[in-house]
C-alpha cells in the first residue's frame, strides 16, 4: 500500500499539470497568442532571414520553458511554417529549431518536461525548487548555446538574405488574445519562484477556461484534453515500477554506478541519452531514476541524458512525433536519415556539454 501511496504522490501532480498545461496552450492557440508572436517575430526582424531565426530561437526556449516541449512541438511549429510560407522563407531551418529547443531547452524550469516534474518529487529532499534550479541552470544554457551554434552552423547558407513581412491576418478578439497573453507571459515568473507547477497550471486553466466562457462559449468544444495521454503514461509508470521491484532496478543500478563525479555525470547521461533513443525518453527516465535519485547532480545528468539527448530517432520523444506529424500535415519533410544524423551530431555535443556543467 505505500509503495502504491509513493506512486500517486509522484504521478498524480504531473498528471494534473499535464492536463491543465494543455489546456492552456490549446486556448492561447485559439485565441491566437501563437499566430501573433509569429506575426511580431516576422515583422521585428525587418525583413532579415536570419533575425528571424534569431527570434525564433527565442520564441521556441520561452515556449518551452514555460509550456513545456509538447507546447513548442505541437502549437509553436505550425506558427513558424506559416511564417515562412508567408514570408518566403525556408521552413527547414525554422522547423528545426523548434524541435530542437523544444527537446534541448527542456532541462531549465521543472514545468519545461514531464521528466523534471517527475525528478521534482526528489528534489524536495535537496531543498525542492531552489534547489532544482541551482543545479540546473548551468547545463541548461549550455544545451541551449550548443543547440544554436550547430544550427546556425548546419543552416548558415538558408539562413541569408532577405524577405518582405507579410500583414498580420485578423484577430477575431484582441481583448481576448491580450487576456490570454497577459496569463502565459505571467506564469513565466511563476513557475520561477517555486508555486506547485500542478497549482499554478491549473489555476491559470480555470482563469482562461472562464474568459473564454464569456468571450466565445462555443470555442469551448474546440479545446482537445489529452486523456489518453494521461492514461498512458499512468500505465507506463505502473509497468515500470513494478519491473524495477522485480529484477530492472538492481540491473541499472549497477550500470549507473554510484559515484557523484565529472565521469559519473557523462556515464549516467549517455546511459539516459542511450535509454530514450532506444525505447523513449519517459520510460528510460522512470527507470532509471532509482539509480540516480541519491543526489541533486546524479539526478540531473539523468535529465540531460532523457531530455537533451533524444534526438536520433522518432519514438526517442513524444514531441518529436508530434513535431513531424504537424510537419508532414504542412508540407515540409525533412528526410529521416537527415534527422537522424543531425540529431546524433548534437546529443553527441550538447549531452557531454551540459553534463560537464553540473
Amino acid at each position: 500500500m505505500s509503495s502504491v501511496t509513493a506512486l500517486l504522490e509522484q504521478a498524480l501532480p504531473v498528471l494534473i499539470f499535464l492536463v491543465s498545461i494543455t489546456v492552456v496552450a490549446e486556448i492561447a492557440e485559439l485565441a491566437g497568442v501563437f499566430a501573433l508572436a509569429g506575426h511580431w517575430a516576422a515583422r521585428a526582424a525587418g525583413g532579415r532571414t536570419v533575425l528571424l531565426w534569431l527570434l525564433v530561437v527565442v520564441l521556441a526556449t520561452g515556449c518551452t520553458i514555460v509550456l513545456s516541449l509538447d507546447t513548442t512541438a505541437v502549437l509553436l511549429t505550425p506558427v513558424v511554417i506559416a511564417v515562412a510560407r508567408r514570408t518566403g522563407v525556408d521552413p527547414v531551418p525554422l522547423a528545426m529549431t523548434t524541435l530542437w529547443l523544444a527537446n534541448t531547452a527542456s532541462l531549465l524550469l521543472p514545468v519545461s518536461n514531464l521528466s523534471n516534474l517527475l525528478a521534482l518529487h526528489h528534489f524536495s529532499q535537496f531543498g525542492g525548487h531552489r534547489s532544482y534550479l541551482s543545479v540546473a541552470w548551468r547545463p541548461a544554457l549550455a544545451a541551449i548555446v550548443v543547440t544554436v551554434l550547430l544550427l546556425a552552423l548546419l543552416h548558415h547558407r538558408r539562413l541569408r538574405g532577405r524577405y518582405s513581412p507579410a500583414p498580420e491576418e485578423p484577430c477575431a478578439d484582441r481583448p481576448l488574445r491580450a487576456m490570454v497573453a497577459v496569463v502565459c507571459v505571467l506564469l513565466g515568473p511563476v513557475f520561477v519562484v517555486g508555486v506547485m507547477p500542478a497549482v499554478a497550471a491549473t489555476g491559470a486553466a480555470l482563469l482562461l477556461l472562464a474568459l473564454l466562457a464569456v468571450r466565445d462559449r462555443q470555442a469551448l468544444r474546440r479545446i482537445r484534453v489529452p486523456w489518453r495521454m494521461v492514461l498512458a503514461i499512468a500505465a507506463l509508470f505502473a509497468v515500470v515500477r513494478w519491473l524495477g521491484g522485480l529484477f530492472l532496478d538492481r540491473w541499472l543500478a549497477a550500470a549507473v554506478g554510484s559515484g557523484n563525479g565529472v565521469l559519473d555525470h557523462l556515464r549516467i547521461a549517455g546511459i539516459g541519452g542511450g535509454g530514450a533513443n532506444l525505447i523513449n525518453n519517459l520510460p528510460a527516465y522512470l527507470a532509471l531514476e532509482p539509480a540516480a535519485a541519491d543526489s541533486p547532480e546524479r539526478l540531473l545528468a539523468l535529465l540531460v541524458g532523457v531530455n537533451v539527448g533524444p534526438l536520433v530517432v522518432l519514438w526517442a520523444s513524444l514531441a518529436t512525433l508530434l513535431w513531424r506529424d504537424r510537419c508532414v500535415r504542412l508540407g515540409v519533410r525533412i528526410p529521416l536519415t537527415t534527422l537522424a544524423w543531425q540529431g546524433a551530431l548534437l546529443a553527441g555535443l550538447a549531452v557531454p556539454v551540459a553534463a560537464l556543467v553540473i
